[in-house]
């Protein structure tokens, strides 16, 4: 099973919870997802009319691919249950919370899903005291 991770993300958020989600997506992004060309920098979901989408999520185009090139920054559709969405707009509306995309993996089957997280921004002052406690953390460990 191959999965890409969103470093940045753990860094700049509040992680409270995680969705899986399917997605849709063209013949010639899978091949480039299983190579690891993606890049999520500002990728973020949002909830339109009823269906989830990604946006930003940056899949470089396969290099091999003969016709069709999809623009590689285009919304790609999430697939997610309809109670799902409803209970994450409330979230996110009610809340202040954003949807941020954490993983994307290839289960068993071949199919592409990603890893959705509900978080909250953090302030700068909390970003350094979570790298502070990394440090304190990283010295433990060494001796």
């Amino acid at each position: 099973m191959k999965s890409i991770k969103n470093r940045r993300a753990e860094h700049d958020y509040y992680i409270l919870q995680k969705i899986e989600a399917g997605i849709v997506l063209t013949g010639s992004e899978i091949k480039s997802i299983r190579a690891g060309n993606v890049n999520f920098r500002d990728s973020y979901a949002k909830i339109e009319d009823g269906e989830c989408w990604l946006y930003n999520l940056h899949i470089s185009p396969w290099g091999k691919s003969a016709h069709f090139v999809p623009d590689p920054s285009r919304k790609r559709k999430l697939l997610l249950h309809k109670r799902e969405i409803i209970r994450l707009k409330s979230k996110v509306e009610e809340q202040g919370m954003t949807l941020i995309p954490l993983e994307l993996k290839i289960n068993e089957k071949g199919l592409c899903k990603v890893i959705l997280a509900l978080a909250k921004g953090k302030k700068i002052y909390d970003k350094r005291e979570s790298l502070r406690r990394e440090a304190i953390e990283r010295d433990r460990e060494r001796g």
